[in-house]
């Protein structure tokens, strides 16, 4: 038995991996590196293309919950994240080239995955197969799905610029995670004075964006966590400065008091040579981006290594069309994997692979389909995205609104947390064991 995967990002590698060590031969197929989407540049498979963090460490938070339900169900995607982790305070950021490079080695040298580099425009009813195309489907195949099942939605997503560490102006900028988390040096902090920063805004809302055809970027279905810096601060002149440039919990060393506003830069490697403008996602044209982000006193003399861009991200009406173990409702063999079925974000999207890899398997060996317990962050992501009553469709990522309540439900925030946590690996583990999940 042969499993097709269409798809060599985070939710195609993890499925192929978890299909191909449970015996199972796959065909995975990307279009890398003869052909590339316009937001990838690396020949890697699971190329990270926005920000380098995979969101909180803690498992008393919803992020940090949902990677240790990987870790428990033996994901080839978290395991590379743990080995090339760099300095983010509470956040799991890597390294991307490393981690890209990581899973390609572990996917390319895996006896039973065949690699074929092909842009695929179809695929058909009768095999086993994985849909991992991602967010950046191709137009030929995204041209397929919506043909095949005319419930068909797209919205658009940006990327933030990196700048090289050594062009960041030391004179004006300081190391400090914010409430004193992390090592001290997992963020480099650009303060910016009430002057500074009104010069600052007036610039950014004004500048000149590049054009983004058939599409206005206020439009609902922008995902709001990817919403372009200077369409954000067009809500008005506190908006950033209550969002990605929040001063709070930050002193700068220099003045002793808090900012009016902060710019956070994270490290892309663990060299720190490269960092990420955190939070600052847009579609400035690329000089604009220069020129109005210059206005940050520490970013006078930026050096960019990468512009941010903006691109279409495609996804599926997943409601109407899959069930919760991921597979169509029209179809048990057509498994669908990653951003295309509305999860959001870098793990959700690895584990929803993870689970469309096992039940493809399980498929594929005669064995019964499974859903993870509601008290998951997986399974309840699961139930979310194939629930009928959901009437406006939106991509949705880990947080504990999904999961059912706590019986006593403490007031204590982060002891809450804990509780979900606790009640999630517990049912996780037994789970496991019923079912012999992780049986190889």
């Amino acid at each position: 038995m042969t499993v097709n995967v269409y798809g060599a990002g985070l939710a195609g590698c993890e499925a192929a991996y978890q299909l191909a060590k449970r015996g199972v031969k796959v065909r995975l197929y990307d279009m890398k590196p003869h052909k590339k989407s316009p937001a990838h540049t690396s020949d890697n498979l699971a190329e990270l293309v926005c920000s380098n963090s995979l969101k909180a460490k803690r498992v008393g938070s919803a992020a940090g919950l949902l990677k240790e339900e990987m870790r428990h169900l033996g994901s080839l995607l978290v395991s590379c994240a743990d080995k090339c982790e760099v300095p983010a305070g509470g956040a799991l950021a890597v390294d991307r080239d490393v981690f890209s490079s990581l899973v390609t080695n572990s996917i390319k040298n895996h006896e039973n995955i065949e690699f074929i580099s092909e842009e695929v425009s179809s695929f058909s009813d009768d095999e086993i197969s994985v849909i991992a195309t991602g967010p950046l489907t191709s137009d030929s195949l995204s041209s397929f799905i919506a043909e095949k099942f005319g419930e068909h939605l797209s919205f658009f997503d940006a990327a933030a610029p990196i700048v090289s560490a050594e062009s960041v102006d030391m004179e004006h900028a300081f190391f400090e995670s914010r409430y004193g988390k992390g090592d001290g040096d997992d963020y480099l902090n650009c303060p910016m004075n009430k002057e500074e920063y009104e010069i600052f805004y007036e610039a950014l809302v004004n500048a000149e964006r590049a054009p983004v055809h058939e599409f206005d970027v206020r439009d609902p279905k922008v995902y709001e966590g990817c919403m372009p810096i200077e369409v954000l601060a067009q809500r008005g002149v506190d908006t950033i400065r209550f969002g990605p440039m929040k001063p709070v919990g930050l002193r700068d060393p220099k003045t002793g008091h808090r900012p009016w506003a902060v710019l956070q830069l994270r490290k892309e490697t663990k060299s720190g040579e490269m960092y990420n403008l955190v939070g600052f996602q847009t579609n400035l044209k690329f000089p604009e981006q220069k020129r109005v982000f210059g206005l940050i006193p520490a970013l006078k003399n930026a050096e960019f290594h990468r512009y941010g861009v903006m691109h279409r991200n495609t996804f599926i009406n997943s409601p109407k069309l899959l069930n919760a173990d991921f597979s169509l409702k029209s179809n048990n063999k057509i498994f669908f994997a990653g951003q295309i079925t509305g999860v959001e974000g870098y793990m959700e999207s690895a584990s929803s692979g993870l689970i469309a890899g096992i039940n493809a398997y399980r498929l594929a060996t005669e064995k019964e389909t499974v859903v993870l317990p509601q008290c998951t962050m997986i399974g309840s992501l699961s139930r979310y995205i194939s629930d009928e009553n959901v009437e406006d469709f939106q991509p949705m990522g880990a947080n504990f609104g999904v999961l059912p309540s706590l019986e006593n439900r403490p007031k204590d925030k982060a002891l809450r947390g804990e509780m979900y946590a606790q009640r999630s690996l517990d049912s996780l583990d037994k789970f496991i064991f019923d079912n012999n999940i992780n049986g190889v």
